[in-house]
């Protein structure tokens, strides 16, 4: 099979891939797509490489990955990527569809373990994760929580600290919480975008400079209208905070013997790029690939130079970390 054409990658699921549900302990459909390992051709390999576990971020859904999970699944990894509980094809938590939610980010943890323990057991290791913004927070905490055990992780601009207007973190946690109590806590936090007085029509700068790959999810939004999520609850903004302060435990990172790259860039206009960079020095064995206004927030749907280098980085990083077994 000759190695299709990423535009076609990205708006349409391969037939060689599968959709299917992972059901969660409490019996909530956590949707997912899994990929067999492929040759750089595109045809079926006959032994995999690994398995990788792809974790998106907050609003996100897989189909916007769609063109890396690929890409990886033709360097002969086993690839699987899950929607959370709550968005993407993996159900609502609120009336409101649009609005994104999550009672406490416990409840992804214990999610994510749960998955984590079947994964591992039905996939041939080694076992390696990918993980972007949120997802890369809920992966941090997974590996401070030992939830997981994976040989080797890769978070791409990791939500570990969000833009707090100057103000310290517990007086920014204590001004999410009287402005959630205000009035409904599962309100949205704001109106459109993705941080406060972003409207929609910026929405592509904060994210990406690829206009092409940017539309993808747009299309998408078309194609499969209930992947679509807007802003989070009050709810989920105070949790958020109360989760990241979680890891500003002392010992926490610091406990972690999984190598981690970090990549980030300082132009990053959602989360905040310097505890990324001070994440790196408390972990034990981290490395950081650092960018700078060439780079938003969307690393792995970035323009190709920056993009490139992301996933040639990644793909260095298993090879020395996660060797072939």
């Amino acid at each position: 099979m000759p190695e299709a054409p990423t535009e076609t990658i990205r708006r349409a699921i391969p037939v060689y891939a599968r959709e299917d549900f992972w059901i969660a302990g409490d019996g909530w459909k956590i949707r997912r797509i899994v990929w067999p390992a492929l040759s750089a051709g595109g045809a079926m390999a006959e032994t995999a490489r690994g398995s990788l576990l792809f974790l998106p971020g907050r609003g996100d859904h897989y189909e916007k990955y769609l063109e890396m999970l690929d890409q990886f699944a033709r360097q002969g990894w086993r690839v699987t990527a899950i929607d959370w509980r709550g968005q993407g094809g993996s159900g609502r938590l609120l009336v409101d569809p649009r609005i994104g939610h999550i009672d406490d980010f416990s409840t992804w943890i214990t999610d994510l373990a749960g998955f984590w323990r079947d994964w591992k057991r039905e996939n041939p290791g080694p076992h390696v994760v990918v993980a972007h913004s949120m997802g890369g927070h809920l992966a941090m905490r997974a590996l401070c929580e030992k939830a997981i055990d994976p040989d080797a992780v890769a978070l791409s601009a990791p939500m570990l600290g969000l833009h707090t207007m100057g103000l310290p973190y517990p007086l920014y946690h204590s001004l999410a919480r009287i402005l959630g109590a205000l009035g409904d806590p599962d309100r949205a936090a704001w109106k459109e975008g993705e941080k406060p007085g972003s409207p929609l029509n910026v929405r592509s700068k904060i994210l990406t400079h690829d206009a092409g790959r940017y539309a993808d999810e747009l299309y998408w939004w078309e194609a499969r209208p209930d992947v679509r999520l807007g802003p989070p609850s009050w709810h989920w903004v105070e949790r958020a905070i109360a989760s990241i302060r979680l890891l500003d435990t002392p010992g926490m990172m610091e406990s972690v013997t999984v190598p981690v790259l970090l990549l980030a860039t300082r132009a990053d206009k959602l989360v905040d790029t310097g505890r990324i960079e001070r994440a790196a020095k408390r972990l034990p064995h981290a490395e950081l690939l650092l960018f700078g206004d060439e780079a938003a927030h969307e690393l792995l749907r970035e323009a190709d130079p920056v993009r490139n280098q992301c996933l040639q980085r990644i793909s260095a990083f298993f090879d020395r970390q996660a060797p072939k077994i």
